[in-house]
């Protein structure tokens, strides 16, 4: 019975771990979007979308055969329901890439490379969900730690990107349109950085048993 257990166990995480590889992916290609988009692009977005959300409900069955069926207990039982947590946050992660490429095209209409902390946001997005899975995978709280930590780099380009685009606004005006679509990318950038948190502290939870709103 416990091998049953070790193997389904295993392909969950295996699930797990490739659809945050799918989340990476995807915020690679909103990224790309932002200076390359076509309709090809798009379509590859959507690709991925659609297999984000077909293997959170794949891991959402395995989880429910180990409840159901296994009866963990202990820190088995809060490595499975934190894995249905975690998935929330990733297929999140992957709408609001998906929301990203949608902006995409009013934004290549403009230039835009004064603003490289963009991508560079992308960039740590992508280092939080990897982070965050292997984290998960290997139940290390250290791990989840350093991606609690990651998430002020985000922050912080936040906060810089939002500065230059009021003064944007306020040097001119007529630029309003373009300044509050480049700021809804980096607010979601900035979202995806706070879903990879979420994932961080439910895979602390997973381990010590503590989390934030316990306390």
């Amino acid at each position: 019975m416990r091998d049953l257990f070790q193997q389904q166990l295993q392909e969950l995480n295996q699930e797990l771990t490739e659809m945050a590889a799918d989340c990476r992916e995807i915020i690679r290609l909103a990224a790309m979007s932002l200076s390359e988009w076509d309709e090809e692009l798009a379509a590859k977005a959507a690709h991925v979308g659609q297999r984000i959300d077909r293997r959170e409900r794949t891991v959402e069955t395995i989880a429910m055969k180990l409840l159901l069926r296994q009866q963990p207990v202990a820190r088995d039982l809060r490595q499975i329901s934190s894995a249905l947590k975690i998935i929330t946050d990733l297929e999140r992660i992957g709408d609001q890439a998906e929301d990203i490429v949608e902006i995409a095209p009013h934004l290549t209409r403009r230039p835009h490379q004064r603003f490289p902390r963009i991508r560079e946001m992308a960039s740590a997005a992508m280092s939080m969900v990897a982070g965050a899975a292997e984290a998960y995978v290997q139940q290390d709280v250290a791990l989840a730690q350093a991606v609690l930590d990651h998430d002020d780099i985000v922050d912080d380009y936040f906060a810089r990107v939002r500065a230059g685009i009021i003064d944007i606004i306020a040097k001119n005006p007529e630029d309003g349109d373009f300044a509050l679509d480049l700021l809804m990318v980096a607010k979601y950038f900035e979202r995806i950085g706070d879903h990879c948190t979420n994932v961080a502290e439910w895979v602390i939870y997973s381990v010590t048993g503590a989390y934030k709103t316990l306390d």
